[in-house]
């Protein structure tokens, strides 16, 4: 599989191409509809790296203390990263985890509308199209690391899955559910589902709910996409990852029902 492409010298890979295309997407987008609602779009440029580097830091650790069980049978536990240290900042060694990048991101929007004295409801509205997009861009570079594949299948569109890249027990098995692809598209059905509430409802939607609703819908999807997953992070036995996105979705849906309870 062509791993990427060359500039000059360096070899830009896909997965990494198509996660700061994504990133760079989803930046544009929010500057575009942070000035279209009257607000100074560099506020998002100085916002940005921030979150990335808060996002990074949130998937990195949850992935050290939840690795899933491509990188268990690597040997890389939560013990290994505890007990060699380079190896949990030496970044392209294992993986990340979306509910810690979900997380980190969250506490560096608090104190970063707290340091400016803007409203964090109105800087999550704002980002929230622009995650979704990033999301469904990013997660595309999953087929060329041959990751986030699902269960075996026989229906035309599974995927050829390396050997190499395949988990124990499954080495005779060639195709698998493209959970990225899944999940790519139904992030940009939440992108287009959150860019017309925001256009339909403008002047019914509460400071927040925006945000909310995305955060219900991608736990949504990530919560049913768990059930496909092989390559899941087992935490004494439970789906720690399923468990995080409901919990997520029970509290932004609680969150909007009683918004429209107190309104």
């Amino acid at each position: 599989m062509n791993e990427g492409f060359h500039i000059g010298p360096l070899l830009m890979r896909w997965n990494g191409f198509l996660l700061v295309l994504g990133i760079a997407a989803g930046a544009l987008l929010t500057a575009y509809r942070t000035k279209r609602r009257g607000h100074d779009p560099e506020l998002i440029y100085y916002l940005f790296l921030p979150l990335i580097i808060g996002g990074m830091i949130g998937a990195r650790l949850w992935h050290i203390f939840t690795p899933p069980l491509s990188s268990v049978e690597l040997g890389l536990t939560t013990s290994h990263y505890l007990t060699h240290a380079l190896d949990a900042f030496s970044l392209w060694i294992g993986g990340y985890g979306i509910p810690g990048a979900i997380l980190g991101g969250l506490l560096v929007l608090y104190f970063f509308s707290r340091k400016n004295e803007i409203p964090f409801w109105l800087l999550a509205d704002l980002l929230a199209p622009g995650l979704a997009l990033a999301q469904a861009i990013g997660r595309i570079g999953n087929y060329f690391n041959q990751e986030l594949y699902g269960l075996p299948t026989d229906m035309f569109w599974g995927i050829f899955i390396d050997p190499a890249s395949r988990l124990s027990g499954y080495e005779n098995v060639h195709f698998y559910h493209p959970l990225f692809a899944y999940e790519s598209a139904l992030s940009f059905v939440n992108l287009f589902l959150l860019l017309w509430l925001a256009r339909r409802f403008a002047d019914r939607l509460r400071m927040g709910d925006l945000f909310l609703t995305y955060l219900a819908v991608y736990s949504a999807i990530r919560f049913s996409l768990e059930f496909l997953r092989l390559d899941v992070a087992l935490v004494n036995g439970w789906n720690v990852n399923q468990i995080f996105f409901a919990a997520l979705f029970a509290c932004a849906v609680i969150g909007l029902l009683w918004r429209r309870r107190i309104a």
